[in-house]
């Protein structure tokens, strides 16, 4: 599908980055995301009559509720007010994971809103060196939404369903849960249980066919799946975790850009602060704020039940939960997507703890 004309607002420019670096967050009909060739991004300038040092900030997201967190702060305006009038603040909008770490690996963005397993990959394959994750972003927010005939994992011997992509966060989720269950997979659909990678989108349209019996996806595309698709819930992912707290997303930075401007990651960091409290304080509010985002992205908002009924089911904080996170690894390793896990170094939260400290809060072990 060809890529629509995305419309330009105030005080936020949409323009393309290079080509094959992203996919493009656009949809004609029902908010669908379709791939292209070039990332989507919003660009957020200030002028000033003095002649200062410009500095840019690129930062990726998805459209999804799930990275709420950096939609909202930047819809509202809490990154760049923590920026500060010396720093352009450019935003880029992705599909999935892996091709927004291929961005942040290349140098396109130096910081990212993306799931454990996208960035476990890229530091793993970059012998620890390529990223850090510097603060969390959310909690929650994923399910393995099936037909209503499906009743248990029994049920799903021989069947077919999807996962956002091979080796994403919510696709270790599925066969670690499956592997569980004793229900085999493979990375080319083989198994006892067949995974197709599939953009959320498509994934809506072919459980809407039967051309798949479930997924496991992160919010908005789990509620979309139930009100759109007529689905059930067979796995709430908290039902899997101590206290049923898992890491959906995190913020990640080029271990390049954390060395050389620690003070602009510093300021990043500190609108997030500022924009999870406000989120807390203004739930409504910060829906529509999300949403705004999401229509830039896509064409088009979420319908508002959509919103609101995926936005109860996630958790908006600063915590990277860093042992949730680190299991993801393992998980990875145990379903036969990673090779070794060492994680050891992923996390630096030097930065976001001093931002606590200041901002009165307590800090994160």
């Amino acid at each position: 599908m060809r890529p629509s004309t995305l419309s330009r607002t105030r005080p936020l420019a949409v323009r393309g980055l290079a080509a094959g670096l992203a996919l493009v967050s656009i949809a004609a009909v029902a908010a669908m995301i379709t791939p292209a060739s070039a990332a989507t991004k919003t660009k957020t300038t200030t002028t000033t009559k003095k002649t200062t040092k410009t500095s840019n900030v690129k930062l990726g997201f998805f459209p999804n509720v799930t990275h709420a967190t950096g939609l909202v702060a930047a819809q509202e305006g809490f990154f760049q007010k923590s920026l500060g009038r010396d720093v352009r603040l450019e935003t880029f909008f992705f599909n999935a994971g892996p091709p927004e770490m291929e961005a942040l690996l290349s140098g396109a963005l130096d910081a990212a809103y993306v799931g454990p397993s996208p960035a476990i990959n890229s530091f793993t394959r970059s012998n620890g060196q390529a990223l850090r994750v510097v603060a969390g972003a959310a909690d929650g927010g994923a399910f393995f939404v099936v037909k209503p005939s499906i009743g248990s994992a029994a049920d799903l011997k021989g069947k077919k369903v999807a996962s956002p992509n091979l080796g994403g966060t919510q696709d270790v989720a599925l066969r670690y849960w499956l592997k569980s269950k004793g229900l085999s997979t493979t990375p080319e659909g083989g198994g006892d249980v067949s995974i197709v990678p599939q953009e959320n989108a498509q994934t809506l349209e072919t459980f809407r066919s039967g051309q798949i019996d479930g997924a496991w996806v992160p919010e908005p595309w789990a509620t979309r799946l139930i009100l759109e698709g007529g689905g059930k819930v067979l796995v709430d992912e908290r039902d899997l975790w101590p206290n049923r707290v898992f890491t959906t997303t995190v913020l990640v930075v080029r271990t390049d850009f954390l060395k050389d401007r620690p003070d602009l990651v510093g300021r990043l960091i500190q609108g997030q602060v500022n924009a999870v409290d406000w989120m807390h304080a203004n739930p409504t509010k910060a829906q529509d704020a999300a949403n705004t985002q999401i229509e830039k992205a896509t064409g088009r908002k979420l319908a508002a039940s959509v919103m609101s009924n995926a936005w109860v089911n996630i958790t908006f904080t600063n915590d990277p939960e860093i042992k949730t996170f680190k299991a993801g690894g393992q998980h990875a390793k145990d379903v036969g997507l990673l090779d070794k896990v060492s994680l050891d170094g992923i996390d630096d939260l030097t930065i976001l703890n001093k931002v606590l400290t200041r901002s009165g809060k307590p800090k994160i072990s």
